[in-house]
């Protein structure tokens, strides 16, 4: 009915006084309600622009009601139909029903749920840049929205769809000249105050940040400007001992930078680098944040500046390097097309990344690794032949920074690499019979990535990978040495990560290449040497050993007895009477995993169970405090 009206109502005018009403009457049966709201919003959104005069304050105030009700749907419908009833029919909506609205959207805006947040506030801001010359609306969604909207700012959980709506918001009230922008200024920044529950989480201060950016955008250049001299003031001022503020302001400098040229700012870029000096490692990082992201601003300006302070100062390399990699980052996000890096820049980057390829920090080399893994995602031509002359590479440092370059270029989007790449990541992911320990883990990490972002890029490899991957997860002696601390001795184990790292990767492979894997030559002997290993390797084994349980059940029956020796003396294993508390809660988790695995054999149907399982069982349910625990998983 209602897509017969969108369309041909201008030729039914007569018959709409008749047949609206009775669309009206539908909002009020329960079983109908729904399918009603969602029919007015197909009239409202008709290029026609029905007549709805008769029934529109019945509509909208039925609707105002529906945004009470607990029925999810029933909210988020309505607030897509009253965002085009207002669009449509704004001017003939009364400013007592505006703010009954308002009053109702506010009590919508909160972390409990943050799509109905989102959809609460983009409706406010279309009442606020359409009614603007209405007062009393301004003043509710001051009074109302506002306050709300500074709770939920505060939130650890706002991102997405949710943050982009807030950021309008304030850019929205702003604009509709109710509320100044000094006093939105104010109560954004005092909001970034820690209070007595502790300060707030890092994504908080993002959000903040990134508010005060739009809001100072929408507020025109000279209030922009003005607000960029205020934050270098609070830089500038050294008896300032408010780590917090400053924190502040840099995130805010770095969010104004990104969206707008702040080059007018005369040497707004050596006082950002001072704040590297900072003893608090919050601020280090937001200071190499702020000036990666002015430099996107102007990156004529501001790159070359970076670059060359990496040359020079050797002792801020690390945070340099991190303001590199925000420029980078923000190319490849923002620029599907042609980057804005232009050659010239490309070429000096890469001269600068690939000489600290060797650096003896693995910090530096890490970066480094996201820098190159970034940049071949916006010129994969010059980046992956350059990558793979470097798999060569004497230095050991240098073949593991390609390889987790190799790692941060493989992202789930599809992009103009994926060709380039299915021929050539081979050579990056045969790193993995490497000499070198740490460039075999680089390898190991680029394949685990590869298989949960982009498994067909390596589905034809596997076959020569595998053997080699599972050789990774052997205890290998040569890699365990001793330390001697005097009164008594410490055993390292060098090759745990890279056993963790493989094990990892090969619970990634059972999620999205099963059908390349034969079970049975991994479970026995190597899962089950890693079900007797130590506690970072003994995890992911038991989450393989459920998996397996859960898909490839008859491979793990046919060893099942095997398998229950180390799951025993997992579960039975008390530490030393003189463990500290960390070490108790770890073997706490250990056998909480273990019984995971356990519960997961239990479930395999149809199956006749060796002795040895059903004595372990036994064992369980005889002890008290297994088998508590027991219960407790298999409810999880």
């Amino acid at each position: 009915m209602s897509l017969v009206i969108a369309t041909f109502g201008d030729g039914l005018q007569s018959e709409l006084p008749s047949c609206l009403p009775i669309l009206v009457d539908r909002m009020g049966n329960e079983i109908t309600r729904l399918t009603a709201v969602k029919a007015f919003a197909v009239i409202a959104n008709s290029p026609l622009r029905i007549d709805l005069s008769c029934v529109l304050d019945h509509v909208v105030s039925e609707l105002t009601a529906f945004l009470r009700k607990a029925n999810r749907a029933l909210r988020q419908a309505t607030l897509g139909t009253l965002n085009s009833l207002v669009v449509t029919y704004g001017g003939q909506i009364g400013s007592s029903s505006y703010e009954t609205i308002i009053a109702e959207l506010s009590t919508l805006i909160s972390d409990i749920d943050l799509h109905m947040a989102a959809l609460a506030l983009e409706l406010c801001c279309t009442i606020m840049v359409d009614r603007r010359s209405i007062k009393n609306v301004g003043l509710a969604v001051r009074h109302k929205v506002l306050p709300q909207a500074l709770v939920l700012i505060r939130s650890a959980l706002l991102q997405g769809q949710a943050l982009q709506a807030l950021q309008k918001f304030f850019a929205s009230l702003v604009q509709s000249a109710n509320t100044s922008f000094e006093t939105l200024l104010d109560s954004l920044i005092s909001t970034a105050k820690p209070s007595q529950s502790g300060s707030l989480s890092k994504q908080a201060l993002s959000s903040i940040a990134q508010c005060v950016a739009v809001l100072c955008l929408a507020a025109g250049d000279q209030k922009c400007a003005s607000t960029v001299e205020m934050l270098k003031g609070i830089l500038n001022d050294d008896s300032s001992t408010n780590s917090a503020k400053q924190h502040m302001a840099l995130l805010c400098l770095g969010e104004i930078g990104r969206r707008k040229d702040l080059s007018n700012h005369v040497q707004i870029e050596n006082i950002v680098i001072e704040s590297f000096q900072s003893p608090f490692e919050e601020i280090k990082s937001a200071a190499s944040y702020a000036l990666g992201n002015i430099a996107v601003g102007n990156l004529s300006k501001y790159l070359p500046f970076i670059l060359d302070q990496i040359d020079n100062q050797q002792k801020k390399q690390y945070l340099l390097l991190h303001s590199l990699k925000e420029v980078i980052a923000r190319q490849s996000v923002d620029h599907t097309g042609q980057s804005e890096l232009q050659d010239s820049n490309i070429v000096k980057i890469l001269a600068l990344l690939f000489n600290h390829c060797e650096s003896e920090e693995e910090g530096v080399r890490n970066v480094v690794a996201e820098c190159l893994g970034k940049i071949a995602l916006i010129e994969p031509n010059k980046l992956i032949p350059a990558l793979k002359e470097r798999t060569c590479s004497p230095a050991a440092n240098t073949r593991a920074t390609v390889a987790i370059a190799i790692k941060y270029s493989i992202v789930e989007r599809p992009g103009k690499i994926d060709a380039i790449m299915y021929s050539e990541i081979s050579t990056f992911l045969m790193l993995i019979k490497d000499s070198d320990r740490h460039v075999r883990r680089a390898a190991v990490l680029a394949l685990s990535t590869a298989a949960h972002n982009k498994p067909n890029l390596i589905k034809g490899l596997l076959p020569e990978l595998l053997p080699l991957l599972y050789d990774q997860t052997v205890v290998k002696q040569e890699l365990i040495r001793t330390v001697d601390l005097g009164p008594f001795k410490h055993v390292v184990d060098d090759g745990l990560e890279l056993r963790k790292a493989a094990f990892e990767c090969v619970d990634t492979l059972l999620d999205s290449c099963l059908d390349q894997l034969n079970p049975s030559s991994f479970i026995v002997p190597f899962l089950l040497s890693g079900l007797g290993d130590h506690y970072d390797v003994k995890m992911p084994c038991h989450l393989i050993l459920s998996k397996l349980a859960d898909k490839c059940p008859s491979a793990v029956l046919a060893v099942l007895d095997s398998l229950v020796e180390p799951l025993e003396k997992t579960i039975v294993h008390r530490p030393k009477g003189d463990a500290v508390k960390q070490e108790i809660d770890r073997n706490e988790d250990m056998i909480r995993s273990a019984l995971r695995a356990i519960a997961a054999l239990s479930r395999i149907s149809g199956s006749d169970y060796s002795m040895k399982f059903k004595n372990l069982m036994n064992k369980i349910t005889a002890t008290p405090s297994l088998a508590e625990k027991y219960n407790s998983v298999r409810s999880e």
